[in-house]
């Protein structure tokens, strides 16, 4: 975490990040920046990059992503995988778009999940499909 917590979490350190992933650790990156204006998804997508994660895992409260929102229409379909310019061109709203572009123009995958179904953190972590996987067209794969 950037912001001080010494009682939850280690401050934020790449060097120290990369080392624990070094010995196989799994590193679970929490609050923001520190810094005004910069949203968590920001954060999350910042550290991922700055720690070459293999993706950058969005946990949240629908099953992934939608055609619509989940919460209005009952219809909605969800995607289990889509581009980044699908996401932005559909105006699909994963994530703030600092966060990502961010993500987008390094490459970085997302998986959207539901947090609060049980296994699913497991299941993210561990690289099984889960949720909606956003990436790149699949010839930038």
């Amino acid at each position: 975490t950037a912001i001080a917590m010494s009682e939850v979490a280690e401050p934020f350190i790449r060097r120290r990040a990369l080392r624990h992933l070094e010995k196989g650790r799994v590193v679970i990156l929490a609050a923001g920046t520190g810094n005004p204006y910069f949203t968590t998804d920001t954060a999350a997508a910042l550290r991922a990059l700055e720690i070459k994660a293999d993706a950058v895992l969005k946990a949240t409260n629908v099953d992934g992503v939608y055609d619509s929102d989940p919460h209005i229409n009952s219809d909605a379909k969800m995607l289990t995988e889509i581009t980044y310019m699908e996401a932005i061109n559909r105006n699909l709203r994963v994530m703030d778009l600092t966060a990502f572009t961010l993500c987008m123009d390094h490459s970085m995958p997302i998986v959207v999940f539901n947090i609060k179904k049980r296994g699913n953190i497991k299941k993210a972590v561990l690289g099984r499909p889960i949720g909606t996987l956003i990436r790149g067209d699949v010839s930038d794969t």
